[in-house]
């Protein structure tokens, strides 16, 4: 148990990393942690695209970099300051080593006629892969790795889809990088569990 809660408390989100290349067997344990996943009904709803090409991390990173550039537009954002977002977002995506796309399937997760209740059986798709990414970011700590969850293909996926040839009925929703740490991020704050539990069932003691 305390080795759990170690590699728990001491995860980073690491953005800078070293050119040193992942192994494709470790690349490979992190992908399987994330499969251990618990899921809705065991549907195990995620799919996993590994990009570890130059050529392809830069198509995809530009590509969702002109995607972000329409939105900032549309919020009134100055093209010099989208332009500096942008070539960051670039830079940021191009220099991992490898990324990771997350999506989801609604392929084995339960139908309904009912919009209100596919709804919500969608909603458990999404909260499965949450799961499943948690176990990859600390497979990757336990390996050495460092890494660093995005949700940049949440805002452009019909861009990732087309980037990345995905099929219709899978869902880009996240993109992980991937790689061995050339920082070591700050500890950072978090809120005490009184701030976040709302309910006391131990009288008071929690």
């Amino acid at each position: 148990m305390a080795h759990v809660i170690d590699a728990i408390k001491t995860r980073r989100s690491v953005r800078t990393y070293s050119s040193r290349p992942v192994p494709l067997s470790t690349l490979q344990q992190v992908l399987e942690a994330a499969g251990w996943a618990p899921s809705a009904h065991n549907a195990q709803p995620w799919r996993f695209i590994v990009l570890a090409s130059e050529a392809e991390k830069q198509v995809l990173a530009e590509a969702m970099a002109k995607a972000w550039m329409t939105d900032l537009a549309k919020q009134g954002v100055t093209l010099e300051v989208q332009e500096s977002l942008c070539k960051a977002s670039v830079e940021r995506f191009t220099r991992a080593p490898v990324l990771i796309i997350a999506c989801i399937t609604m392929e084995d997760m339960d139908r309904y006629a009912d919009e209100p209740r596919q709804r919500v059986e969608r909603d458990l798709a999404v909260q499965s892969l949450g799961a499943a990414l948690q176990n990859l970011l600390l497979a990757a700590h336990a390996c050495g790795l460092g890494a660093c969850w995005y949700c940049a293909p949440a805002f452009c996926k019909e861009t990732v889809r087309k980037v990345l040839k995905i099929p219709e009925e899978v869902e880009p929703q996240a993109l992980i990088t991937l790689g061995y740490p050339a920082e070591k991020p700050r500890t950072p704050r978090r809120k005490q569990l009184q701030s976040y539990s709302y309910r006391d069932c131990w009288g008071g003691k929690l």
